[in-house]
């Protein structure tokens, strides 16, 4: 049960380097998104040959984990794209924001009744964005990237746990991934025009924090967490996954130096933020008990 513990923080602890990784790569959010997609998806591959697992599925489940990667690709495009400019502290902190919109959106897909005290809690988070946003309002762009890379994260959470009912995790995502990469290839050109930007090959160093972003924040983190999942309940899991913006924000501000950059109000609208989700987390929990 300790492994499955260590396991389990592990892989928070890897995805909590995210935001860190792409801070440091100088690639723009295009790009960098580009190439995490083929190594993620070429390591998850080599992953899959090496356990035996079958890639068949049908054409409509095809379909489901094509259009899933597609959310995805955009998912990661605003979460880096807030990164490239804000810095990662307020990225996270207004990321973390995702629990909660899962709790609106879910009953709004399956058609259920929202429970009031959940539209309170995601007026504690709004109001802790909103202490973030007042101020560091000179990031106002990396807010509100942030704010719908959250957006999309819960509708692909939400679909996810759908799909992976009666389908593989590991199958799933690599569908998800090769569908991004493939989609975002097409569709790159355009993205860059109107960005501005160029297509860029990685530095040596930047090439090094892509295979680390790539593979031990997506494939390895993935990997670890499914493994701690066999031991470790679900609702421990996702209580546990909200400690990620915390290890990222502590990052930064070791790795990055931000503490500088932050004062009274970002500490509190992240309290209140975090604070709401964990209560959320709680209630969802005494619920299903």
């Amino acid at each position: 049960m300790k492994r499955a513990y260590f396991l389990m923080h592990a892989a928070i602890l890897l995805w909590g380097f995210s935001g860190i990784f792409g801070k440091a790569i100088a690639l723009n959010e295009g790009m960098l998104v580009w190439y995490r997609m083929f190594l993620s998806a070429g390591s998850l591959w080599l992953y899959i040959i090496w356990k035996g697992i079958s890639l068949k599925v049908s054409k409509a489940v095809l379909i489901h984990y094509t259009l899933t990667g597609m959310l995805v690709t955009f998912h990661w495009l605003a979460f880096f794209g807030a990164i490239k400019v804000s810095n990662v502290s307020v990225v996270l902190a207004c990321f973390s924001s995702i629990t909660l919109f899962t709790a609106l959106f879910e009953p709004l897909i399956y058609r259920k009744r929202h429970h009031p005290s959940e539209l309170l809690l995601a007026g504690g988070v709004f109001a802790g964005i909103y202490l973030i946003f007042s101020f560091h309002g000179n990031y106002y762009l990396g807010i509100l990237l942030s704010v719908i890379s959250a957006i999309l994260g819960s509708l692909f959470t939400i679909i996810n746990r759908k799909l992976m009912e009666n389908q593989d995790a590991s199958t799933a995502t690599f569908y998800e991934l090769l569908a991004g990469f493939i989609f975002l290839t097409l569709v790159l050109p355009i993205y860059l025009k109107f960005s501005g930007n160029t297509f860029q090959f990685p530095s040596v160093l930047d090439s090094l924090w892509l295979i680390l972003l790539s593979v031990l924040c997506t494939t390895v983190a993935f990997t670890i967490s499914m493994e701690a999942l066999k031991k470790v309940s679900a609702f421990t899991m996702n209580l546990s996954v909200n400690l990620e913006p915390v290890y990222s924000i502590i990052l930064a501000i070791l790795i990055f130096n931000e503490g500088k950059e932050l004062n009274t109000g970002f500490y509190i609208g992240t309290m209140l933020i975090l604070l709401t989700v964990m209560i959320h987390t709680l209630m969802v929990f005494r619920k299903r008990e």
